[in-house]
């Protein structure tokens, strides 16, 4: 299998792969870790997040689904349908689910971090992904199954269902708030320093690599950038906030957390 350019590990999901799967296999579906434990299910939140009999919130590891409307805000393309959607697919496991907890178990706000599998072992952030019901994010250490997720959102992405019925994805220059984001824009320069490495893109937009991950990335690959349109995704952070931005800032940075979470466009 071709390897990115970008990550020791990661294989090649440049944009430009979109344009030439339709002559490969995308069945490669996300293996179930054998004989897992069941839950029964209490209710569907959202596309991402569902509560358990036992009490427990679990957040599906792998998959960022459309937002539903809170405070004040409305709700994002598709999110009811992604809801509906794996209300459904509960249902069909007979309201059950297997939970495959992440190596990180829980996030910020004590969710459980699982990857959920229905009665006959199929992965659910796989189905929702296939359908175009959510963006594929990766987060290490949780990240074992980004490949085949990778596979499962290109299906949708090339069959324009869901969200890829209109392209997500914007420019830096459409940024309005923080929040997930998918992005493309053109790198104009790549810098190193103690606090990891800086990827700019034209307009006021900043990706950063951790020093702690930057070993999960081909660092040579990213300071070759310069130049190249690349598509990013990640949770955008507005600078302006807080302490401000220094002169010389992007306001906006986007932390990259996976090396799949930025791809090369031809």
């Amino acid at each position: 299998m071709t390897r990115s350019p970008l990550t020791k590990k990661a294989p090649l999901i440049g944009a430009f792969f979109f344009f030439l799967a339709s002559s490969l296999p995308l069945l490669a579906a996300c293996p179930v870790p054998g004989k897992l434990p069941t839950y029964k299910v209490e209710k569907v939140i959202d596309g991402d997040t569902l509560r358990l009999v036992d009490g427990r919130s679990v957040r599906l590891i792998g998959l960022n689904a459309p937002e539903l409307a809170r405070k004040g805000k409305p709700a994002e393309p598709y999110a009811e349908a992604a809801r509906k959607r794996l209300q459904a697919l509960v249902q069909e496991s007979r309201g059950q689910v297997g939970l495959r907890i992440g190596r990180e178990p829980k996030d910020r706000y004590g969710r459980t971090l699982a990857h959920l599998y229905d009665s006959q072992g199929r992965n659910l952030e796989e189905r929702m992904l296939a359908d175009g019901l959510g963006l594929r994010v990766a987060i290490a250490p949780n990240s074992a199954l980004s490949d085949c997720q990778g596979v499962a959102e290109r299906q949708a992405r090339m069959g324009g269902r869901g969200i890829w019925r209109q392209p997500p994805w914007q420019s830096p220059w459409q940024l309005r708030q923080g929040g997930f984001a998918l992005l493309q824009g053109r790198v104009s320069a790549v810098q190193r320093n103690r606090d990891g490495l800086w990827v700019q893109l034209e307009g006021p937009l900043v990706l950063r690599v951790e020093p702690r991950l930057l070993r999960q990335f081909d660092v040579g690959a990213l300071q070759g950038l310069v130049g190249r349109r690349i598509e990013a995704r990640g949770w955008v952070i507005d600078r302006s906030r807080g302490r401000g931005v220094k002169t010389g800032q992007s306001r906006w940075m986007l932390p990259l957390t996976h090396a799949s979470m930025l791809e090369v466009l031809p």
